[in-house]
């Protein structure tokens, strides 16, 4: 499961002022990330370098900056740019993780340019992580959303299901957003109820991962079965089904939190039921 490493520090530090050919820079476009075609690296060595970068933190004593370009920049001559998703086994764990921490940040200090409020432009905070009007007050911090996934469990069967949106073949864990009020608990027992029209019980937390598309936080729970036939919402579930440990699908790759959580209750389950 991919996740960020021990060493790294993402405490907001305004007066880090390491210069940035001493430090680890992330040249991020969009949804991007500049990367060495001839090694499995980040790729600095350009002008593309912006005056005024996004610092996300320190890792292994190195101050790492995000430098955000215009949507029309070229790769430069030996790099290419590549996706998050397909930055997973391209680059180092560690780096694409503490990428994907980079992509959020820019994305949010893109957007947050300018008041929600009252349309003045914004300024970076001193001594916080914040976006803030000067004509208003209205303080702007990095966006995140958090969602809840589950995996339900019956007997030593698992519930599997294809979002509409899904590569073909693969199957996962069921999953969405928090609504307003909601705990992470409210929102298992209504996706469920709304995905695939059961009810479940004995929620047994798992874990929580950061998940940079664009900025979710997903907490993992497995539950059980409490009644109900499968019913699943055309409109978000392609199928749903009940799965063995030797009957199983496609599964998430191994980054995603969805895999670290399935083969869990699986390795659970057969010490449970044999």
């Amino acid at each position: 499961m991919l996740k960020t490493p021990g060493d790294f520090d993402g405490a907001f530090n305004d007066f880090d002022a390491a210069s940035p050919e001493n430090a680890i820079n992330i040249i991020v476009r969009k949804s991007e990330i500049l990367v060495d075609d001839r090694q499995s690296d980040l790729f600095s060595k350009t002008d593309l370098l912006s005056p005024l970068p996004q610092y996300i933190g320190r890792y292994k004593r190195l101050s790492v900056y995000a430098h955000s370009v215009h949507g029309a920049a070229e790769a430069p001559e030996g790099a290419s740019w590549v996706g998050l998703r397909a930055l997973f086994g391209r680059l180092p764990d560690d780096l694409a993780a503490i990428a994907g921490r980079a992509i959020q940040l820019s994305e949010w200090d893109r957007s947050h340019r300018f008041c929600g409020a009252c349309g003045t432009p914004t300024e970076r905070a001193e001594k916080e992580r914040a976006r803030r009007c000067g004509a208003c007050g209205l303080t702007a911090y990095p966006r995140i959303s958090p969602a809840m996934m589950c995996l339900v469990t019956r007997g030593n069967e698992i519930l599997l299901a294809r979002n509409v949106n899904f590569p073909p073949g693969r199957y996962s864990a069921l999953a969405g957003f928090l609504e307003a009020g909601e705990s992470a608990e409210d929102a298992v027992h209504r996706e469920v109820r709304e995905e695939v029209g059961i009810e479940v019980k004995d929620l047994r937390y798992f874990a929580s991962q950061s998940w940079p598309f664009p900025h979710s936080l997903m907490i993992a729970f497995s539950a059980e079965y409490a009644s109900g036939e499968l019913r699943p919402d055309t409109s978000e579930i392609a199928d749903a089904q009940w799965f063995t440990q030797s009957s199983l699908p496609q599964l998430p790759p191994q980054v995603s939190i969805a895999r670290a959580l399935i083969d869990n209750t699986l390795a659970r389950l057969e010490n449970t039921h044999g």
